[in-house]
C-alpha cells in the first residue's frame, strides 16, 4: 500500500489527496537555515474526500470542526533540519489526529452504587478518626 497512508487498520488515505507546502523554518539548521525548505505543511481535505465511509467522515468533522480550514485539516511540521523528517512528522501527526477523531466514542458510564459493606467501612472510618481526633483534646479535670 505505497500510494496509500494507514490511518487505522481499516482506514486509508491516498496519498494523492494530500498536498505539500514547504518554506523555510525558523530554528536549528546552522549556514543552510536561508537557503533550505525544511518547514513542511501538510494538507488534507477532509470534507471532500472519498475516502473515508461517510459516518467516519461525520464523526471526523464533527471532531476535528476546530481545526480545520476551510474544510481541510492542516499540519505543520518544523522541529527537525531536514525536509524528509518533516515530513515523516507531519505525517504521523496527520495519522494520529485522524486516528483520534475516528475512533469509536467511548462507552457511557453506568452509575453504580456503593454496597452496604464499603458504606459501612467508610463511616466506621470516620467514626474512629473522629474519635482519635476528640481523644487529643485537652481534658478538663
Amino acid at each position: 500500500m505505497e500510494g496509500y497512508l494507514q490511518v487505522t487498520s481499516a482506514v486509508a488515505i491516498p496519498r494523492a489527496e494530500l498536498s505539500w507546502r514547504f518554506s523555510r523554518g525558523s530554528g536549528p539548521g546552522g549556514q543552510s537555515v536561508n537557503t533550505s525548505d525544511s518547514r513542511v505543511e501538510l494538507r488534507f481535505d477532509l470534507a471532500g474526500t472519498a475516502a473515508l465511509p461517510e459516518p467516519l467522515k461525520e464523526r471526523a468533522l464533527t471532531r476535528l470542526a476546530d481545526r480545520l480550514v476551510d474544510g481541510e485539516l492542516v499540519v505543520i511540521a518544523a522541529e527537525h533540519r531536514s525536509q524528509l523528517q518533516n515530513r515523516r512528522a507531519a505525517e504521523a501527526r496527520l495519522v494520529a489526529a485522524l486516528a483520534a477523531a475516528l475512533a469509536p466514542p467511548a462507552r457511557t458510564r453506568r452509575p453504580t452504587r456503593p454496597s452496604r459493606s464499603a458504606v459501612q467501612r467508610r463511616l466506621d472510618t470516620k467514626r474512629h478518626r473522629g474519635q482519635t481526633k476528640r481523644l487529643r483534646g485537652s481534658t478538663d479535670d
